[in-house]
């Protein structure tokens, strides 16, 4: 019951936000970005993942799911130990972890670079720290979680070639954070946007973010989002 009763008072946030007219989503989602300078190399594999970290899942996962390459997006927790990866715990802010995405594609089609491009310019704003829109604390917080040395490489390279460009308003407070395992998300968090478009939360804070994916990435953007129910965790 706690659980719903956390998504009950984030749902209330958005709601307040609305009817207090406020403006607290993240100013800087739906920048365009050049493409990451360096990138890692497709390989053999049929699939590969990626777990990026953004504010609340909710948003992070339903912008992945519209992305052609992307196989599944599933909502989960990065950054702390397996005992305390749910959304009870983490809630708390004491735990290590953040609300991350853990990302499966097709590196065919759609490269690891590529992702971080879209991560860095429609997903959630880079520049808040522990932080996204209305959401505070450090299960909040921006971070990259690679899954080995390459990903890391170019994530590392990538963020010191958008800092150097200077295309934000402040500087970019993303860490990198290798060496820690991905825990799924309770099932009721899994297609959240999708399952609820009209909640005021996802309404304020979310559909801009397809929105901007639609037009900066009109290339990649799929009208059917590929999700958890059909694919599985």
């Amino acid at each position: 019951m706690f659980a719903w009763k956390a998504v009950t008072a984030r749902l209330a946030i958005g709601s307040a936000i609305i009817l207090a007219g406020l403006n607290v989503a993240s100013a800087q989602e739906g920048i365009a970005l050049p493409a990451p300078a360096a990138d890692v190399s497709p390989g053999t594999a049929a699939t590969e993942t990626a777990v990026f970290a953004g504010g609340c899942f909710w948003g992070v996962q339903g912008v992945f799911q519209h992305v052609s390459g992307v196989k599944n997006a599933v909502s989960g927790y990065a950054g702390g130990a397996k005992q305390t990866a749910n959304y009870e715990s983490v809630g708390s802010g004491k735990t290590g972890h953040a609300e991350a995405v853990m990302v499966t594609y097709d590196p065919k089609q759609v490269t690891y670079g590529h992702l971080l491009q879209i991560y860095f310019s429609v997903a959630h704003d880079p520049t808040e720290l522990n932080r996204q829109g209305p959401d505070i604390g450090t299960q909040y917080r921006s971070a990259i979680f690679p899954e080995n040395e390459d990903q890391g490489r170019v994530a590392k390279a990538y963020i010191a070639q958008l800092n150097k460009a200077r295309l934000y308003d402040a500087a970019i407070v993303t860490t990198i954070e290798p060496g820690h395992a991905f825990y799924p998300a309770e099932a009721y968090h899994q297609d959240f946007l999708t399952n609820n478009p009209t909640y005021p939360y996802i309404v304020y804070n979310d559909l801009p973010k397809l929105e901007n994916l639609r037009k900066l990435f009109a290339r990649d953007f799929r009208e059917k989002p590929v999700l958890v129910a059909k694919n599985g965790i």
